[in-house]
């Protein structure tokens, strides 16, 4: 397939002329008004070449050895006029003029997570056109592996990708720029985000969430949203882990039992069997590693965080309609990673929420205060 061939549609009806290829997977195909459709190949056939060799197209059309052309008078060289190339008009959206770009991950069957492959999108959610760049870090260096131009309010295919590579993903990299094509616009900097990737997460099917951009539930990375840019929280792991094990003592370790259910054995019952407090009462969640897990066995520093990530943020969309509602976090004393990380999600994904640390010598812990505005 080469510029010039003529390809119809498989999914549906219509076709074109090939106009140019974006990346090795993607084939513009412009039809007969001059619009240009990005596809992707295996969804187009080629049903007629521009290739004159007069004997292969002979072979093409009788299936078998074409006969030598017969000499004809030489045709006056005719003008070729070029026909213009026509771009769709660009719809812009109110409060499209502030960046949101998104990283998003679609599974092809989500009803077959252990299993179903995925697709990587680049969403460009404002009236920008944005030229990007998509790379993975391999030790100290990285590597690209898509490039291109979205245009504004659309999403664009990157790669598709199976679990056997997600420890090839745990780092990624978005770099773009943002511009307006035949018009005036407020310059934007350029942009570059590094993004860790989490696994894990791509085994859980709750992982996935409905969204506005695509059909099916995904999963969204931040690059930049109203023209915020996102800025990951980097952990140090041995930091981390030494926090994770640690241990209070003995004296205060206590939390008054009218907040936290207990098992017979005297653990804190997990956060999700514990849906109901009466009256004013807060919802305590203690996110000590050996309090929400049974084992930690085979999980590294990052994994434990981002579990206990996760049920900061199953918590907050379970209470979300409970205006008013006051959740405790405990989380250990002092300035902690895992405080930190709590505090970032509640500036980046909350930040309608108030919150506030708790008393010592109420809980025995270091504990964040969070209300539900």
């Amino acid at each position: 397939m080469k510029k010039g061939d003529k390809v119809r549609f498989l999914s549906e009806s219509g076709g074109g002329i090939v106009a140019g290829f974006q990346g090795k997977d993607i084939v513009l195909v412009e039809d007969e008004d001059g619009f240009q459709i990005p596809t992707r190949i295996n969804d187009v056939v080629v049903i007629d070449t521009d290739d004159y060799n007069l004997e292969k197209v002979a072979q093409k059309r009788v299936g078998g050895t074409a006969s030598a052309p017969t000499p004809s008078a030489p045709e006056r060289p005719s003008q070729k006029v070029e026909k213009p190339v026509l771009r769709p008009v660009i719809e812009e959206r109110k409060g499209g003029d502030k960046l949101s770009v998104y990283l998003a991950f679609v599974p092809i069957d989500i009803h077959a997570i252990t299993s179903t492959r995925f697709e990587t999108y680049i969403v460009n959610d404002s009236n920008y056109y944005i030229y990007y760049s998509y790379l993975v870090a391999e030790g100290n260096s990285w590597t690209l592996r898509a490039m291109g131009e979205v245009e504004p309010n659309t999403k664009e295919f990157i790669e598709e990708f199976g679990k056997e590579d997600l420890n090839d993903l745990s780092q990624v990299s978005v770099q773009f720029i943002a511009y307006k094509r035949d018009k005036s616009f407020m310059l934007k900097e350029p942009i570059q985000v590094k993004l860790r990737i989490d696994g894990v997460k791509f085994y859980k099917l709750h992982t996935f969430q409905d969204n506005d951009f695509f059909e099916q539930k995904a999963l969204l990375y931040t690059v930049v949203e109203n023209d915020k840019v996102n800025r990951p929280l980097m952990i140090n792991a041995d930091e981390l882990k030494k926090e994770m094990y640690h241990k209070e003592p003995a004296d205060k370790t206590r939390v008054d039992n009218s907040y936290v259910r207990r098992y017979d054995n005297g653990k804190s019952q997990h956060p999700f069997l514990s849906k109901h407090t009466k009256g004013d009462e807060p919802v305590v969640v203690d996110l000590h590693a050996h309090e929400i897990l049974e084992t930690t066995s085979g999980m590294s520093a990052s994994d434990i965080l981002s579990y206990q990530l996760d049920i900061v943020h199953r918590t907050l969309a379970e209470h979300k309609d409970h205006k008013g509602k006051k959740i405790v976090f405990i989380h250990g004393k002092g300035e902690g990673v895992l405080r930190r990380a709590i505090i970032h999600e509640l500036n980046y994904k909350y930040k309608t929420y108030t919150y506030q640390d708790v008393s010592f010598q109420e809980y025995g812990y270091g504990a964040t205060q969070v209300t539900i505005k």
